[in-house]
């Protein structure tokens, strides 16, 4: 009788510690918010050049993550770069709000940040947003930089 016991106090330690294991590796991947239902809405924005912007990259205002990038498709017709934020419901946006895909430090992630203006109206399920500043790609500073190095060596 008290082996049985035992073994039933294991069972009930490891039952507990897989759980605690499953929610940790949850919390970490940035999945508990679509799994446990937090309640959003998602708005869309286009974008010339998103770099290297995934899915899953946070959205931030004031620093301050609000959501979560959850597509990313082409316009064909435009050719641009179509994002889809998912934003937390807390967060009311001004409907004049841009958003600007920003790089953490000088190799880090991408990342949108909004920024908000000044409306009356503010953003629903569905909107989009009509001002938005692209990534800044490196390499193409790089080139421009180069360039204008090697034209004004030549005019001398």
């Amino acid at each position: 009788m008290n082996k049985r016991i035992i073994e039933l106090w294991v069972g009930l330690f490891m039952l507990v510690a897989t759980t605690a294991l499953l929610a940790l590796a949850l919390k970490i991947s940035g999945l508990t918010g679509s799994v446990f239902g937090m309640h959003s809405y998602q708005i869309t924005a286009n974008f010339d050049t998103i770099g290297g912007l995934k899915l899953r990259a946070p959205i931030t205002l004031a620093g301050v993550r609000v959501g979560q990038v959850t597509d990313i498709k082409l316009d064909t017709t435009q050719f641009k770069a179509v994002v889809t934020l998912q934003i937390n419901d807390k967060n009311k946006l001004p409907a004049d709000t841009s958003a600007s895909i920003l790089t953490e430090g000088l190799l880090g992630a991408n990342y949108i940040s909004l920024q908000p203006g000044f409306a009356e109206n503010i953003l629903k399920d569905g909107d989009s947003l009509h001002e938005t500043h692209s990534a800044l790609i490196l390499e193409n500073l790089i080139g421009q930089l180069l360039f204008s190095l090697k034209n004004s060596g030549e005019k001398k």
